[in-house]
């Protein structure tokens, strides 16, 4: 089986949601024949490579959300993520643009180091305030991760593997992806958000049953149009890479498990 997931490093929810999908398969009976694929995804394509600003702050200006809401929504977080065995120093996040360090990880992809370079990368947003969007990080957190500094420098010079990252978003939204964590189980069921271990075993279960025959829903989404709530981090907006409007998701409409 399958597991296709769209997440961005910028996303509180999907450093979340990957750790909750790692125990899950560990509990899976037949977890040496699942596969799970990364596909990039930009909350916001337009953010400058560095935003220093107060993310708590900036959130909540542009949703309108009173910010001891947004305060407390994060202090959730963090304790949502010492239950697992992360670290989430929401108040040292630093904003930016994760477009080169989603080429990054394409390249150490095929390096064999996607995995390595993931962790360090979100690691180092997610628990010790690092700015994901500079260059000069990106190089150095590379490095500590096992890449090989010329390399990829050479590579944030260029636009090297920005058509994956393209096409990922693309592929998004031609599914109707608008928010992430996404999870697509066998390329045809929808699971969205940072759903709780036990939700997201019991869908793989589902869905590893119901192979061979015809969709049926397996676990309702809890979300947003925009900003970070209900465990999600929602983008603008929904359109494609060229700017079209999203098609409709082919995957299945989600219903409570």
């Amino acid at each position: 089986m399958r597991i296709d997931v769209w997440s961005d490093i910028l996303c509180p929810f999907c450093h979340l949601g990957r750790r909750h999908l790692e125990l899950a398969l560990e509990q899976f009976e037949h977890r040496d024949e699942v596969g799970v694929v990364w596909h990039s995804f930009q909350l916001d394509r337009t953010a400058e490579p560095v935003d220093d600003a107060p993310v708590i702050d900036r959130i909540a200006t542009k949703y309108g959300v009173p910010r001891e809401q947004m305060v407390a929504q994060h202090e959730q977080m963090a304790r949502d993520a010492a239950s697992v065995g992360l670290d989430f120093q929401w108040e040292t996040l630093r904003g930016g643009n994760s477009y080169d360090a989603h080429r990054l990880i394409h390249f150490a992809r095929t390096l064999g180091l996607e995995e390595p370079l993931t962790q360090r990368l979100m690691t180092a947003w997610y628990s010790e305030g690092e700015a994901i969007g500079d260059q000069d990080t990106l190089v150095r957190l590379a490095v500590e991760a096992g890449l090989e500094a010329d390399a990829v420098r050479a590579l944030l010079a260029s636009d090297e593997h920005g058509i994956d990252v393209r096409t990922d978003l693309a592929l998004a939204s031609q599914i109707g992806i608008t928010s992430v964590p996404t999870f697509v189980l066998d390329q045809k069921y929808g699971v969205t958000g940072a759903q709780p271990v036990e939700v997201l075993l019991s869908s793989i279960r589902q869905v590893w049953d119901l192979q061979g025959t015809e969709p049926e829903p397996v676990a309702e989404a809890g979300g947003c149009g925009g900003g970070c709530c209900g465990g999600v981090c929602g983008s603008d907006r929904g359109e494609a890479a060229d700017g079209t409007e999203a098609a409709e998701a082919p995957v299945a409409d989600p219903a409570r498990a």
